[in-house]
């Protein structure tokens, strides 16, 4: 691919956009105006130096110039421009506010770290390990349900049904949030299919799939509690079409852990050593 005449096609764009002359450009920019004019004929090929001087002229980062030139990222590049200038017209005040919320924003995904997967992956007995390693607070949020509601899980389902349990189940995740604590919180395995929880959990928490073969997962809900299997012949059957049908939710997670294949410390050793090793880990 040929990126110059992409490139000086991209600049001009954005100078006629700005409504700048060539002249203005090449000004502030510190070139020389035949230069600037081959540089967007394309013929041009300006270091990248002179590039950054002239993205600074047309108020247009870098970044976002750049990004315009690989394929399937125009979306993006939009997206990036559009933010850049809602920035570039905020006064001191309104920066300094917008830097304090993005800061607390990625601080509250560094206290937060949420488990996914089917009952069976070992979000709790993982989670509670976890914890134990960050001295961080461990949260079943079922729990918190059941204590919002006054009511078993069970009988909330029975009750009021799904909608109301996938309703209170957002509030008491949001009430969660705000709360700002450091906690590893063990999470419904259903807590994917409602978009706007699932967005919520994903905007403020580290999401880490629990991942585990259909049959560790049968074994594992065994031995917990084997009286709901008991009247029901096909039931590990629907579980695997379950896990089929909500794998590629769970696959959004920020990081998957296979619990099969690493076991329970080994899985808990792992999720320490990628928060160690991602820049959105620990601070």
């Amino acid at each position: 691919m040929d990126i110059l005449p992409k490139l000086g096609g991209r600049l001009a764009e954005l100078r006629h956009k700005k409504g700048i002359s060539r002249e203005e450009a090449a000004r502030r920019a510190h070139l020389s105006l035949r230069f600037l004019a081959d540089v967007e004929a394309g013929r041009g090929n300006i270091s990248i130096n002179k590039l950054i001087r002239l993205c600074k002229a047309l108020g247009a980062p870098p970044a976002v110039v750049v990004a315009a030139l690989i394929p399937g990222t125009d979306a993006r590049s939009k997206l990036q421009e559009s933010i850049f200038s809602m920035i570039n017209q905020c006064d001191p005040d309104q920066l300094k506010e917008l830097h304090e919320w993005l800061s607390a924003m990625l601080n509250q995904r560094r206290n937060l770290i949420a488990l996914i997967g089917l009952r069976g992956a070992g979000k709790t007995t993982i989670g509670k390990r976890l914890a134990t390693a960050l001295k961080w607070e461990f949260i079943e949020l079922d729990e918190k349900i059941e204590k919002a509601a006054g009511l078993t899980l069970q009988n909330i389902f029975e009750v009021h049904g799904e909608e109301y349990y996938r309703s209170l189940e957002h509030e008491v995740l949001r009430d969660l949030i705000l709360s700002r604590r450091r906690a590893v919180v063990a999470t419904g395995g259903g807590i994917v299919m409602r978009n706007e929880t699932y967005d919520l959990l994903k905007r403020n928490c580290r999401i880490i799939w629990l991942k585990a073969d259909p049959e560790d997962h049968w074994n594992r809900v065994l031995q917990q509690d084997p009286r709901p299997m008991t009247n029901y012949p096909d039931a590990f059957a629907q579980l695997q079409n379950l896990l089929e049908r909500r794998a590629p939710l769970y696959a959004r997670a920020d990081s998957v852990i296979n619990t099969s294949a690493l076991g329970i410390q080994g899985s808990v050793k792992q999720i320490l050593s990628e928060m160690t090793a991602a820049p959105s880990g620990l601070s």
